[in-house]
């Protein structure tokens, strides 16, 4: 079963640089980037604002964890300390953008967390948006859950995560709504199993959850829909889990992708873990089918648009 995200969750916000900066009065204007991104990559092929309203997309065409458009696009891979699982082990280390064969576009955010069973030797990943105002709509992502470890022996309790969630856990109104996949379980928990859970409140733990206990090796489309006080969970166009009540988001929310293990079960040579993401979407105060979802990002991929942020900030 799920258990609460964070003990002392505690953020390192990004400095804006001079070429992010750039990066944001240039998408601001709606014109293209000039310039390479950081290790010299090519400009994206579309930063501008321009597109459907309440509309967030972006499939993650980025250099490096230090490309300055990550930044501009308002994400930032975690290096605070803090929890879950292993605590202060967040590294940049794990996250990075490769090519992809069987990704849609052909390119991935990858987030490889590692272990040698030691906290010493763990690194933990995590990608989060920073200041975003996502609260009620259509989430969506596409995402490879990984059944076993890259190399290394298996065995170890990783948890591969997408969910929207509070900028902070003390909120009143926290709000959370998760995806976790416990190849190898935890918790108590055999596996292979997905958790939906929707909170109320991380501390002390307030929530409901289901359980999915099956196999999810390779590619999914993972949505949830908060909408006229229900939260839907689908997999795949199939529906999971429905919370209501007082289950359902309170309060604008971040977007996190996260690689983490719940423990330390055994010592002895280094094992990797990647979970890779190829897009995120989210259309505001719409429910949006799969179908539909799917029709807008190939649209934004037909049209080689790589972002696209129309949601109001207020």
């Amino acid at each position: 079963m799920s258990q609460p995200r964070r003990t002392s969750r505690r953020r390192a916000w990004t400095v804006l640089t001079l070429p992010a900066l750039l990066c944001v009065l240039a998408a601001c204007s709606g014109g293209p980037v000039s310039g390479k991104g950081a290790g010299g990559a090519a400009p994206r092929a579309s930063e501008t604002p321009s597109g459907p309203p309440g509309t967030l997309f972006d499939n993650f065409q980025y250099s490096g964890p230090d490309d300055p458009s990550l930044a501009a696009n308002g994400w930032q891979v975690r290096t605070g300390g803090g929890g879950p699982g292993i605590k202060d082990t967040w590294s940049t280390a794990g996250a990075s953008f490769p090519s992809d064969a069987t990704a849609q576009g052909g390119r991935i955010l990858q987030l490889q967390s590692s272990t040698d069973g030691t906290v010493q030797g763990t690194r933990q990943v995590e990608v989060q948006s920073t200041g975003t105002s996502l609260f009620t709509g259509t989430f969506a992502a596409r995402v490879h859950f990984s059944d076993k470890p890259t190399s290394g022996r298996d065995g170890d309790h990783v948890v591969e995560t997408f969910f929207p969630i509070s900028a902070s856990d003390s909120s009143t109104k926290y709000s959370e709504l998760d995806y976790e996949y416990l190849p190898n379980g935890g918790w108590g928990s055999v596996g292979p199993q997905l958790d939906t859970t929707s909170w109320y409140k991380a501390d002390p733990p307030d929530r409901v959850t289901h359980a999915l206990k099956r196999h999810l090796e390779g590619w999914h489309t993972l949505m949830v829909t908060a909408m006229d006080g229900k939260v839907t969970y689908s997999l795949d166009g199939k529906k999971l889990f429905t919370s209501s009540g007082k289950y359902v988001p309170r309060e604008k929310m971040d977007i996190h992708f996260s690689n983490w293990f719940i423990d330390l079960p055994f010592t002895g040579g280094t094992r990797t873990w990647d979970m890779k993401v190829n897009w995120f979407y989210y259309k505001a105060d719409e429910a949006v089918s799969q179908a539909d979802v799917q029709k807008a990002v190939d649209g934004f991929y037909g049209a080689g648009t790589n972002y696209v942020n129309t949601v109001p900030k207020s």
